[in-house]
């Protein structure tokens, strides 16, 4: 089964959807469209009636919220409504909540839990840099903790600070599929593109689309190639 990303353009790009119940690590420089992007695909979950999750570790909901606030394309609504839960690690009530699921095994098993037993259908985690702070040793436990996503029934997308698409992380090796974003300066100006590396049982090409922003959000446009 595939479930639409939210984002016009890009489930052309991956055989009409993401693959559900697997791990997708979403890359790209600061400004590339990595949040919206992420942002899109919970709102679209809220639309049909998914149970999501959005994981941060480092914006209040009301920030997150006042960072999409541009776009028309109704993250706010969805923040506010059933749909969607907002946990914030590292607040006092984000601590809480997420102690509340086990105190055995640190984050990997209490956010898994969290997962499972609230039935969450779709998860954005935000992000890869951040986890350092929860794990002792970041190289041995990042490969725990995305292994322990991957068991879940939920489709997960984890936000990636990796900025260069050739060299390729743990989680891009672990993950079920790399969507890089790109934003960089040429002869034109300002190009900015998005690029499917990697996506298990869909068939890719891995060339640079273009995109845009508008006050409905990112758009893909399948049929634009650039160059990186």
């Amino acid at each position: 089964m595939r479930v639409s990303s939210g984002v016009p353009g890009f489930d052309d790009l991956v055989e009409g959807g993401l693959l559900d119940q697997r791990l997708y690590v979403v890359s790209g420089p600061p400004g590339s469209g990595k949040t919206t992007y992420c942002s899109q695909f919970i709102t679209q979950g809220a639309k049909e009636g998914d149970n999501c999750l959005y994981v941060t570790m480092h914006e209040t909901k009301s920030e997150l919220s006042k960072d999409m606030a541009g776009y028309d394309f109704g993250f706010d609504r969805a923040l506010q409504s059933d749909a969607v839960q907002f946990l914030n690690l590292v607040t006092e009530n984000g601590k809480r909540t997420i102690t509340q699921f086990g105190t055995d095994g640190g984050l990997t098993n209490r956010l898994v839990a969290f997962i499972e037993q609230n039935d969450v259908d779709r998860a954005v985690i935000d992000s890869t840099m951040l986890l350092q702070h929860f794990f002792a040793d970041m190289d041995d436990e990042i490969t725990g903790f995305l292994s322990a996503l991957k068991q879940t029934d939920a489709t997960i997308l984890l936000i990636s600070e990796m900025t260069d698409p050739t060299s390729y992380s743990d989680e891009h090796y672990l993950a079920h599929g790399v969507v890089f974003f790109h934003n960089f300066l040429d002869a034109s100006g300002m190009t900015r593109g998005i690029q499917v590396i990697k996506m298990r049982g869909t068939a890719i090409d891995c060339d640079i689309r273009e995109i845009s922003f508008s006050d409905q959000g990112l758009r893909v446009f399948p049929d634009r190639k650039v160059q990186g």
